[in-house]
């Protein structure tokens, strides 16, 4: 249906040239909403990523944390029990110095020693902490044991235990003192 005008007296119509620019135009806008939603989408991105790393920064704390929690709570007192593994050996000591001429006339200081070493031992117990005990001929070990000296005795074999010194202790999986012992030697000739 032509309503008499020809095909290039249209185009030149101004209504035809306002379509076209509103053609150009919405074109424009429909590209700038596509720029910006693709920007957004970046933004969005990068937030999400900016979230998750938050999120396991804070669970990483948390973890650590929790850890950190244990560990003081199990080695917390670990310095107040080194401090008083002098007590224990010095009241060890004070019962095998005792002769059994000392231990008639002074049984009740001798008992209460003794009452008072089982009760430090008790409560060592209580908080995880253990002696280690070496006996004589036990092999020598670097994690557990300091060698105080090194000599050479017959009929034992370099590396063995032949005197013990002090016990050592551990506070559940960690050493708070090794026991110190005397090491044999490869015996000379």
């Amino acid at each position: 249906m032509n309503d008499g005008k020809n095909d290039e007296e249209f185009l030149d119509d101004p209504l035809e040239a306002f379509a076209e620019e509103e053609i150009d135009i919405m074109a424009e806008v429909e590209a700038e909403e596509e720029d910006e939603v693709t920007t957004l989408r970046e933004e969005r991105d990068q937030l999400k990523d900016r979230l998750l790393r938050a999120l396991a920064d804070a669970e990483n704390i948390r973890k650590r944390g929790e850890r950190d929690r244990r560990e003081a709570e199990s080695y917390g007192g670990s310095k107040l029990a080194r401090d008083l593994l002098p007590v224990y050996d010095n009241m060890r000591r004070a019962l095998e110095a005792a002769t059994d001429d000392q231990r008639e006339a002074a049984k009740a200081v001798i008992d209460g020693i003794e009452l008072t070493l089982r009760d430090l031992i008790s409560t060592f117990g209580k908080h995880g902490i253990e002696p280690i005990v070496p006996e004589i001929g036990d092999r020598f070990d670097p994690q557990l044991h300091q060698a105080m000296f090194e000599a050479p005795v017959p009929d034992t074999k370099a590396g063995d235990i032949i005197q013990v010194m002090t016990e050592g202790f551990t506070m559940h999986d960690r050493l708070l003192r090794a026991a110190q012992v005397g090491v044999s030697s490869t015996p000379a000739g």
